[in-house]
């Protein structure tokens, strides 16, 4: 599952920069201990600057761990030019990657955030947000993206979450979820691939497009599939697929420059 997840996403992601030839940015929404910079960085397909936001707890860890790691660190370092860079507990920022403690839930504060790290709201953006929306209110992830479509001239959303859980299957998973504490604020926008289109349609994104990842699974080199399969032995096919068929990729873009 997070083979798929990893490789839906990153799909999406490498035709967006070779769209943009990387002269781009990304914002990651939510990142978490994500390594998309490092793996582009390896593979030479950095955009013009990566930022990445989460809250001021979580950006502290990861900061604390690219400081003390040198394989994290170095990289930062190689891609920087310019002044010294800028870090402390909350914040990073190098000419090529950034990391912002913010509340997503508050776009105007997010906002003057990011743009004191060097936005540039005239280049073109991609937002990527892996499990976060669903964890917002639908008035909170509607005002998020709504900002994001009035802010960006040329920009594309990639938004990775549950779908289909009106069923039995997606009711237990938001039980077992709420048994740890684990409070889906944002579910009732995942009832369908179409709910999920919609509310990009709605915000102002066009040419919204949603797959379940059943259906990513299959798309994927059928070789590297049997090297993944074949690292942990699976018995429960059907269990596996209903799994995949609750969680979908959805994309979509706002284009004035016809890109």
């Amino acid at each position: 599952g997070y083979y798929a997840r990893v490789h839906g996403v990153t799909y999406l992601i490498k035709a967006f920069l070779e769209k943009t030839e990387c002269n781009c940015q990304i914002v990651n929404l939510g990142a978490g201990m994500d390594t998309l910079f490092w793996r582009l960085k390896d593979e030479n397909l950095l955009p013009r600057k990566y930022f990445e936001v989460d809250f001021p707890m979580i950006v502290a860890r990861k900061i604390h761990n690219i400081k003390s790691k040198p394989p994290l660190s170095k990289p930062i370092m190689e891609s920087h030019s310019g002044d010294s860079l800028l870090i402390d507990s909350h914040s990073l920022d190098s000419s090529r990657y950034s990391i912002v403690g913010a509340d997503l839930r508050f776009s105007a504060d997010l906002e003057e955030k990011l743009k004191k790290h060097s936005l540039d709201v005239h280049l073109p953006t991609l937002l990527v947000a892996e499990c976060v929306l669903v964890y917002m209110t639908p008035q909170q992830s509607a005002n998020l993206l709504r900002w994001a479509a009035s802010t960006f001239p040329v920009a594309m959303v990639i938004n990775y979450e549950q779908v289909n859980m009106r069923d039995r299957f997606g009711q237990i998973m938001i039980e077992n979820l709420q048994r740890r504490q684990c409070n889906l604020a944002g579910v009732e926008l995942c009832s369908s691939l179409d709910s999920q289109r919609e509310r990009l349609q709605v915000n102002g994104w066009e040419n919204a497009r949603a797959i379940d990842m059943m259906k990513v699974y299959s798309f994927l080199p059928q070789a590297d599939v049997k090297r993944i399969e074949a690292l942990e032995f699976l018995d429960e096919k059907e269990l596996f697929e209903q799994l995949m068929q609750h969680y979908c990729i959805c994309w979509a873009s706002k284009d004035s420059s016809n890109l």
